[in-house]
């Protein structure tokens, strides 16, 4: 018998089951993951951009999440001797139309408690970033680079020191809620629990699904966003973190470019639909889970919101020369020729019925279960923090 089992062995699942054997040593926790290792999908195609918490609506879960959990893992990465790196970034503005929402994200930042945010001229941004252009920008002290995998191993790692159990390669197959257990089977075992924690990723809409009678009215939509590297002979156009001003209305932050903390510069990404789940490459296609997606109402209310953006991010997908004219509005010079292909990562975007992204991190509970739903970016930033809120919606109930 089991007193939580947690589905997921991404970052959030494994603080959350690192939190609750930091603050309730007594309680058996059993983590599931479908996967041969823990961090496989989200957390292991991440950018490693340690977010300040400037995007978000000050009060909203991801707001005061990303700004606790910050400094939770900047003091988890100081006591465990993970490296990272503070170096700061600059938000273009590259266009006048975009300074009233650059002006907003600089009242956010200062009212989610971020200090030395700086409002910069094009010959302000030049000293800090040569290469870039733009009509105005502004520097965030506070975003930085880091390895998320390598944080999530120290996570799995200090769980099982605390005596929390790990078990890999097994697939959740059937989640029976009962009176006072639940049933979990998987592929392998079939657990009893006194609480089911579903930290799934792009499955928790279909995990949730099963742990609550009543429906669960969002959908995964999965959005594949693709990255190009510089070619290393380049690499001095970039020297840290350069981003656009966001799209107010779309959920995602616009082709960027990232240096990484182990070196080398990324630029992307762009946001397309995948054709499945886990779907890295144009070729990954799974139609049954496309025919799921393309026949949720709330989809279907998404593309005809958004169709001429998402036929702009599906023309950058299939055209390198598309992809570099949307870069060359930050740095000008780079060239079709000084990019080479990157990875790829899939974003768990929920979607509601009414055809509204879920902005905001999002947890259904019941008496046996909590679903986290939506836990996209920022999410690896504010692990800790999301693991401690879920750890302490757990621990109410012993």
């Amino acid at each position: 018998m089991t007193d939580v089992v947690i589905i997921g062995g991404g970052i959030v699942g494994l603080a959350t089951a690192l939190q609750l054997k930091q603050q309730r040593p007594q309680l058996r926790v059993v983590l599931i993951e479908k996967e041969p290792a823990v961090a496989r999908h989200q957390t292991g195609h991440n950018s490693g951009v340690i977010h300040s918490g400037l995007y978000y609506k000050p009060g909203s879960l991801k707001a005061t999440n990303c700004i606790q959990g910050y400094h939770m893992l900047i003091d988890f990465c100081d006591a465990e001797g993970i490296p990272y790196d503070l170096c700061g970034k600059i938000v273009v503005a590259s266009k006048q139309e975009e300074l009233p929402q650059l002006d907003t994200l600089y009242d956010r930042g200062q009212r989610n408690g971020l200090t030395g945010l700086k409002k910069l001229s094009l010959a302000e941004m030049s000293e800090i970033e040569p290469h870039v252009t733009g009509v105005a920008g502004m520097f965030v002290p506070q975003t930085g680079i880091i390895d998320y995998k390598q944080v999530s191993d120290k996570y799995a790692e200090k769980f099982q020191l605390l005596g929390g159990e790990i078990r890999l390669a097994e697939r959740v197959e059937q989640v029976t809620p009962g009176t006072s257990m639940s049933i979990v089977v998987t592929n392998k075992a079939r657990y009893e629990t006194k609480l089911v924690v579903n930290c799934a990723g792009l499955y928790s809409d279909k995990i949730a699904q099963l742990t609550q009678r009543e429906a669960v009215d969002v959908r995964i939509v999965p959005f594949r966003g693709e990255y190009f590297k510089i070619k290393p002979q380049k690499e001095y156009l970039v020297k840290n973190l350069i981003y656009p001003v966001p799209d107010p209305n779309f959920p995602f932050l616009g082709v960027h470019f990232t240096r990484m903390v182990h070196g080398g510069v990324e630029a992307g990404p762009n946001a397309v639909l995948a054709f499945q789940r886990e779907g890295y490459t144009k070729s990954d296609i799974n139609l049954k889970e496309l025919f799921e997606t393309l026949s949720w109402p709330g989809f279907q209310k998404v593309a005809v919101r958004y169709w001429e953006t998402g036929l702009g991010e599906m023309y950058r997908s299939f055209s390198k020369a598309a992809f570099t004219k949307a870069l060359q509005a930050l740095i000008p010079e780079i060239q079709e020729s000084d990019l080479e292909p990157g990875g790829a990562g899939v974003r768990a975007q929920a979607c509601d019925r009414t055809g509204g992204l879920l902005d905001d991190f999002a947890i259904l509970e019941t008496d046996k279960a909590i679903n986290v739903v939506n836990a996209p970016s920022p999410a690896a930033t504010s692990s800790l923090s999301i693991g401690k809120t879920v750890a302490e919606k757990a621990m109410a109930r012993f």
